[in-house]
């Protein structure tokens, strides 16, 4: 029953996660670096911060919790760095597949690397036991993001180039699939810097919200990557304009921070999720593909409702089902 309600409540996060590349949609005449900067602001930041804030226990400070091992701050801040990479180029994977397709495939390869390694760097042996059915577990998903892949390459190959440009404004194949490729293997970083920050935590911290600390850190180190490649990209491109345009700043604000919190609901929803999870079983093992999954899940959900796959062969759609209906068997399969 409580791995029932863990997974209920991670899929909640996921969904949030999943619904946040839509408010983006209703940010106006603002370029892609400003609301992707502004976002980060409120995703990486504000709420972050927020929920570290409620990890504190009573007679303790945020202070206290980030400097009781510093080492492992610091390596959960430069894994956020290399995560940050992939955020980058997460948000560029949306922009040349769509929400759907890229999301799949960044998100994919992420699971992937991201339950993978901790497991081997924590000596789990692959081939036996509960890391062969981690293993095993893996494969399942990454076959259903192959054959939705596949259903994505199809849409792709039937779809006429005036239809792309309706459904996917910046429509790109090759080159959305490479940067998502790269964003899923550096956004598997994020999930090394959570385990980096494994030991920030001090007495009376509620397992509900022990994760939320290294979560901070994680995302700070993703800003600054971040930031940095967004305010040159404003220079570059001379975007500072976008900011000091006061009729837009109301609604863009508005809609940045609701994608913020949208997303940031992933990570506390996870760290409520796995406190429910059997500690050292095969779920919490693979609790991180869990969570990728369920965020590919809804995301092709958001992308039907968007009509991303709209004019499709009926072909096109059932490897859709049937790679998503994998995927929600990945899910099932560890704790069978």
């Amino acid at each position: 029953m409580n791995t029932l309600i863990g997974l209920l409540i991670i899929a909640v996060g996921s969904f949030g996660q999943s619904s946040s590349y839509v408010p983006i949609k209703k940010v106006k005449d603002w370029s892609w670096e400003s609301f992707w900067l502004t976002q980060g602001v409120f995703a990486w930041l504000i709420f972050p911060l927020l929920g570290a804030l409620i990890a504190v226990p009573s007679g303790s400070s945020l202070g206290q919790i980030l400097t009781v091992d510093t080492s492992a701050a610091l390596k959960a801040v430069g894994f956020g760095v290399l995560w940050g990479v992939g955020g980058l180029t997460f948000g560029l994977s949306m922009r040349y597949l769509g929400v759907a397709l890229g999301q799949s495939i960044a998100l994919g390869t992420c699971a992937a690397f991201g339950t993978l390694i901790p497991a081997i760097m924590a000596g789990t042996n692959l081939f036996r036991g509960e890391g062969l059915v981690l293993l095993i577990g893996i494969c399942i998903t990454l076959a259903g993001i192959t054959v939705i892949g596949f259903a994505g390459s199809l849409r792709a190959r039937n779809m006429s180039e005036e239809d792309k440009k309706k459904a996917i404004k910046d429509f790109a194949l090759t080159k959305g699939l490479l940067v998502a490729l790269l964003a899923g293997v550096m956004s598997a970083c994020f999930a090394l810097g959570l385990e980096a920050g494994k030991p920030l935590v001090v007495d009376g911290v509620s397992d509900l919200f022990k994760m939320l600390p290294a979560t901070l850190m994680c995302t700070c180190g993703g800003f600054l990557t971040n930031a940095s490649f967004c305010l040159y990209q404003n220079a570059k491109n001379k975007t500072f304009s976008d900011y000091r345009k006061t009729s837009l700043l109301v609604n863009n604000l508005l809609f940045c921070a609701l994608a913020g919190i949208l997303w940031y609901s992933q990570f506390f929803g996870f760290s409520m999720g796995k406190s429910f999870l059997e500690p050292e079983s095969v779920m919490m093992l693979f609790s991180w593909a869990i969570l990728m999954s369920l965020n590919i899940f809804f995301s092709n959900v958001w992308g039907i409702l968007l009509k991303e796959w709209k004019g499709v062969s009926k072909l096109t759609i059932w490897l859709l089902l049937a790679g998503l209906a994998i995927l929600i068997f990945s899910l099932i399969y560890p704790n069978l």
